[in-house]
């Protein structure tokens, strides 16, 4: 029976709670029993004998969970296999840090969706995982359900990655969509994505390709490229003008925030992009293409945010944890 722990039941946690009663079956078939033993959010806690799917309905309709017990005491405490952390991003990792090497030092693996973590301390949390023979698993932190980081360790492996080029986020791409489309000024394409739920209230977190770049430090990391976020050139999509949309159409190019790595180069910057190259995807959609020695350019594209999209990815990493042992 593969015990799992839950820490942070937003979204994201409930989202893959949610997956986890929706495919039970398929998911046992695949990898064994499962179950969900302790569930923590940043106010509350529940731990020992509960249903899953009351405890999620519980969250909804309260806001809360049953017990007071912290999150912090859950991962030292509870008992579970596998840790699943889906607590908010902070850069420089928060407390997402010291839940994620807790749970490591116990010996227990990790999954999580959180960047903070992982942008913070790739290379001393990789080695703790390794030193007690468990796993950090974190393809949920890049690109939503688009598989990266499965691609660039395990079907590229001993291919040389020479460069990765991509877009990583969403809001922004949205944005520079309709501004392409439409030749509004980008305050208004703003409003009209913050309306729909493609950007946030305070939206600096994207258009300012901050998201973009800490998604690019993961990138770098997994492919070798030593990186932190500081490494990254910057700079947003907030100048933009229609202006400059007519002007690149009329050379046959569109605009986009690309972010880069290679061994020279780590940038996230909006960048001309040939109208028919498979980066001048459009909408709310991300996409990655790596160069490689052998395999040539690879190019993937898909949902880079959402619920589900997340959960699902957070859900391929606990079927690659377990799919050997079964």
């Amino acid at each position: 029976m593969i015990k799992i722990a839950i820490i942070g039941f937003g979204t994201v946690g409930q989202g893959f709670a949610e997956l986890l009663v929706r495919k039970r079956d398929e998911i046992e078939k695949a990898i064994g029993e499962f179950k969900v033993t302790a569930i923590a959010d940043s106010k509350s806690s529940i731990s020992g004998e509960f249903s899953l799917s009351d405890t999620i309905k519980m969250k909804r309709e309260t806001g809360r969970l049953r017990d007071d017990v912290s999150a912090m005491e859950i991962v030292r405490n509870a008992e579970y296999d596998v840790l699943v952390e889906a607590s908010v991003t902070k850069i420089g990792g928060g407390d997402a840090v010291e839940y994620i090497t807790e749970a490591l030092r116990r010996g227990k693996h990790v999954i999580t969706s959180n960047k903070g973590p992982i942008v913070a301390d790739f290379d001393g949390l990789m080695k703790l995982a390794e030193k007690n023979g468990v796993k950090l698993m974190y393809e949920a932190t890049v690109g939503g359900a688009m598989p990266v980081v499965k691609l660039a360790k395990k079907y590229l492996a001993f291919c040389e990655i020479e460069s990765v080029k991509g877009i990583f986020n969403g809001t922004c791409n949205y944005i520079l969509s309709r501004m392409e489309e439409e030749r509004l000024p980008y305050e208004q394409i703003l409003k009209e994505a913050q309306e729909l739920g493609y950007a946030e209230a305070d939206p600096t977190y994207d258009v300012e390709g901050i998201d973009a770049a800490l998604k690019l430090v993961i990138i770098a990391n997994t492919i070798g490229v030593s990186a932190r976020y500081e490494d990254v050139e910057v700079t947003g999509i907030t100048q933009i003008t229609p202006e400059a949309f007519q002007v690149a159409a009329e050379k046959g190019y569109t605009i986009r925030l690309i972010a880069e790595v290679s061994r020279e180069k780590l940038k996230v910057s909006p960048r001309l992009v040939p109208l028919h190259h498979p980066l001048s995807i459009r909408g709310a959609m991300n996409a990655a293409m790596f160069k490689t020695d052998t395999a040539g350019n690879i190019f993937v594209a898909g949902r880079g945010a959402g619920k589900e999209e997340t959960a699902s990815a957070m859900l391929s990493d606990f079927y690659e944890i377990y799919a050997g042992s079964h």
